[in-house]
């Protein structure tokens, strides 16, 4: 005698049904067809949904395929507010270099922060984001390891080509080059990163 299919076998294969006729984006959308479709509530439509991702039944995207089609439109959404926050941080680290003179208690230790993190973090952290654009690519932990020990790399080597510039090893012409090095990966970075994300969004969902 066949075993009868259970109450939880029964949902998930309606669920698997509901992924073929509607094409939700993502586990979001899924979750409010199943609830709306299946009479579920939110608990347990997300069960239902995470056991079928877990077991490879169904593949959805973590968020929503609204990644805007044009770079400037991209540029200016949330998505890229690291872009900005990164090249502000650059910017003002330069101008206070410039700006606020050493002896200028107790102001100079905001020159100090800032110059801290403009070498220790930044040309680390945007050659990485370069490199690896996503956040499945890396985890938090192992990109801000790689970001010190990127910028601990690369600010010897930029001191040692100034060495034999006419410029040579001094404050101006580091924090110029730390900066334009900063800019450059930046930008390098969002564009990788849109372009992941958008031929991300073009791929089919798999079930």
């Amino acid at each position: 005698m066949a075993k009868k299919p259970s109450k939880d076998s029964i949902t998930e294969e309606q669920i698997i049904q509901l992924v073929k006729k509607e094409n939700p984006e993502n586990v979001e959308q899924l979750q409010k067809l199943a609830k709306e479709k299946l009479s579920l509530t939110d608990e347990e439509a997300l069960k239902h949904i995470m056991q079928l991702i877990n077991h490879e039944k169904i593949k959805l995207k973590e968020h929503s395929q609204q990644t805007p089609q044009s770079l400037k439109t991209y540029i200016r959404s949330s998505e890229a507010y690291w872009f900005w926050t990164t090249t502000s941080l650059a910017i003002a680290t330069a101008i206070t270099v410039f700006t606020v003179p050493e002896d200028a208690y107790p102001v100079v230790y905001i020159r100090y922060v800032l110059g801290s993190i403009f070498v220790l973090g930044l040309p680390g952290f945007t050659l990485i984001k370069a490199l690896f654009p996503t956040k499945k690519e890396l985890d938090t932990i192992e990109r801000i390891a790689l970001s010190i020990g990127l910028s601990l790399a690369i600010v010897p080597i930029v001191g040692l080509l100034l060495n034999y510039t006419p410029w040579g090893i001094r404050l101006t012409p580091v924090t110029l080059s730390l900066l334009a090095l900063t800019i450059t990966f930046a930008t390098a970075a969002i564009l990788r990163e849109h372009q992941t994300k958008k031929n991300e969004a073009k791929q089919p969902i798999k079930f």
